[in-house]
């Protein structure tokens, strides 16, 4: 709980995934597709925020080594960060495949 305090005060990238997560679980819940499908959504959104606090705690631990600038630092705070971009993409897709065609139905009505 420590951890999940310290992200909603100081980072506010997993503050704005978690916002997401708040609008964006209920619509899937809402979405008229077979339960798998709106787990997966779900959890890809999820998987966007572990990979976030994941991405925070490296970045802090590298932070706490030396705030000097090194390439092996910079390497891993950019490693963490892709992996964010990873999720985030991943995600996406998920909606575009899943969502997208109830939201097509949806608005040619």
């Amino acid at each position: 709980m420590a951890g999940l305090r310290h992200a909603m005060a100081r980072e506010a990238a997993i503050r704005q995934e978690l916002l997401a997560c708040v609008v964006l679980i209920p619509v899937a819940v809402l979405l008229p597709v077979p339960a798998v499908e709106r787990l997966l959504i779900i959890l890809s959104m999820l998987l966007v925020v572990l990979t976030e606090f994941l991405n925070s705690a490296i970045e802090a631990a590298i932070d706490r080594i030396s705030l000097d600038r090194h390439p092996l630092s910079g390497q891993a705070k950019d490693l963490g960060s892709a992996a964010v971009a990873t999720a985030l993409l991943m995600s996406a897709l998920c909606w575009i495949v899943i969502a997208g065609p109830v939201a097509v139905r949806w608005l040619s009505r």
